[in-house]
């Protein structure tokens, strides 16, 4: 198979392939390799690769009755635990640490027929709206290499967009699928709360926050995949609801005419960038055609101020629990972590255990206010981001910040940062571009990133969708209709 047949199928397409004995898997395999070899020095969207391991899946007999079977694929190097590989988190902290079982979502892939080969990029511990960790170098966008795939699945993204494979393992705890799907031209849904097992090694990811998935060219990719991974395994906190049909069959289904409320200015971004508006008008417009009934919105229809510091109050919390964790069990010191991820731990030291209750007690104010609107509405439509994919390095601190900031860790004086405006430089460079994904973290509800416009340069640009709780099944009928009337698999971005 050639690099141009290999790059028009989806996931599913190369496994009917497989199934029909037209391809074998080897020579799939083969062919994401050699793509990987041709584009991976210009993206760096994949930083490790498993070769023995994929040889072994690859020459298993076929089997129809796995979904994905055969086909290549690419997992993030970020709580997806291989057996026998390290899971680095993006960090030299991790670098060397061996994970000792395979985490849940990752069996459930194999399972599925898939033939993992290789780990993506991703930012420290997925802190990040981009990409760009030390330990690996950035990953970089197919479609300008001089800007950010997104984050924190930015690998997988990249890998994505640059068709080393056609759908890749990612996660999102506060935008991270949507964000680098946005960003690459790509579908990105993720799921509400508890619908996949972060299991074995963990409960709950932010306490509910986060959640696995995919990253895809295809809707049926990501439909299949939910069905592959929704349901609870033996240590799961609780028992999810899953619909009692497939996802897949949602796929193709007319989702009825649907009550969709747009709003793009916030507290954080109140003027977000032409191309943002743009974006949101090319999918109006659309949506507008398909017969939905559209209505602008004069307010959010929930507090993005309060929400956006209850969920840094609690994301910071986490990094700090992360870096004492490590730090306890490998015996590593501050050198083993970056800056930023010091300067976000020594803000969670310095959260009073009141204030992070009561961040955490707030989410269900945030969900009782999107509860509201979702009563008068089916879907809110937004921008998923703010600006266009800015470029790399535009969010490093400057020089004289960071000599400040080191400064005053060595001290352990982490509250005065939050006195000399490091905390809102954070918020502004790192969330002020991406305002709108955090709201479906925080509430547990499903939201999409839908890749419906470019910009006048070339950039994808996409537009997010939110749904109420168990509003799996609506997003992924409206993604089916839309891909359907705006087609975006076969756009390619100007790579070799």
């Amino acid at each position: 198979m050639d690099l141009d047949e290999y790059q028009r199928y989806d996931g599913l397409g190369l496994a009917e392939l497989v199934a029909r004995r037209e391809v074998p898997a080897g020579e799939l395999l083969a062919a994401a390799r050699e793509r990987m070899a041709q584009v991976n020095p210009q993206v760096n969207a994949v930083v490790r690769t498993m070769d023995a391991d994929a040889d072994e899946h690859a020459r298993r007999a076929p089997d129809a009755g796995r979904p994905f079977d055969g086909v290549p694929f690419l997992i993030k190097d970020l709580h997806q635990d291989y057996a026998g590989h390290p899971t680095s988190g993006g960090s030299r902290s991790l670098a060397k640490v061996v994970a000792g079982e395979h985490a849940t979502v990752v069996q459930r892939w194999i399972d599925a027929g898939l033939v993992i080969f290789g780990k993506t990029n991703t930012p420290e511990f997925g802190a990040k709206g981009i990409t760009e960790p030390e330990l690996f170098g950035p990953a970089r966008n197919p479609w300008d290499l001089g800007r950010t795939p997104g984050g924190s699945s930015g690998g997988a993204a990249a890998a994505v967009a640059a068709g080393i494979v056609p759908v890749a393992g990612a996660s999102d705890g506060g935008g991270s699928i949507r964000i680098p799907a946005a960003c690459c031209g790509l579908f990105g849904l993720k799921v509400g709360r508890g619908l996949i097992p972060a299991g074995p090694v963990t409960g709950e990811q932010l306490h509910g926050s986060a959640t696995d998935g995919v990253i895809s060219r295809s809707v049926r990719d990501t439909a299949v995949m939910l069905d592959v991974l929704a349901g609870a395994e033996p240590s799961t906190p609780y028992l999810p609801y899953v619909p009692g049909t497939s996802f897949a069959d949602e796929v193709g289904k007319e989702p009825g005419r649907l009550r969709i409320g747009v709003y793009v200015p916030t507290t954080i971004n109140p003027t977000p960038s032409a191309a943002a508006r743009a974006a949101v008008a090319t999918a109006t417009k659309l949506l507008d055609s398909l017969g939905h009934e559209i209505v602008e919105l004069s307010s959010a229809p929930y507090d993005d101020e309060v929400l956006t510091r209850d969920f840094l109050t609690t994301w910071f919390a986490s990094v700090a629990g992360q870096v004492a964790s490590i730090k306890a069990s490998t015996g590593c010191a501050n050198a083993a972590f970056e800056q930023d991820t010091l300067v976000m731990a020594g803000l969670g030291r310095g959260t009073s255990a009141v204030d992070y209750i009561a961040a955490l007690e707030r989410r269900h104010d945030h969900v009782r206010r999107l509860a509201a609107f979702h009563q008068a509405y089916d879907l809110l439509l937004t921008p998923t981001l703010a600006t266009p994919p800015p470029l790399i390095g535009a969010f490093d601190l400057p020089p004289a910040v960071r000599t400040a900031a080191s400064g005053i860790l060595k001290v352990g004086a982490a509250g005065i940062l939050k006195r000399v405006g490091v905390v809102d430089k954070m918020i502004t460079d790192n969330l002020g571009w991406v305002p709108y994904t955090q709201l479906a973290n925080v509430t547990g509800r499903p939201a999409m990133s839908v890749p419906l416009h470019w910009t006048d340069e070339g950039l994808p640009l996409g537009v997010q969708l939110v749904a109420a709780l168990g509003g799996e099944p609506t997003l992924l009928r409206l993604a089916s209709q839309l891909e359907q009337a705006a087609p975006w698999a076969d756009r390619r971005p100007p790579l070799g």
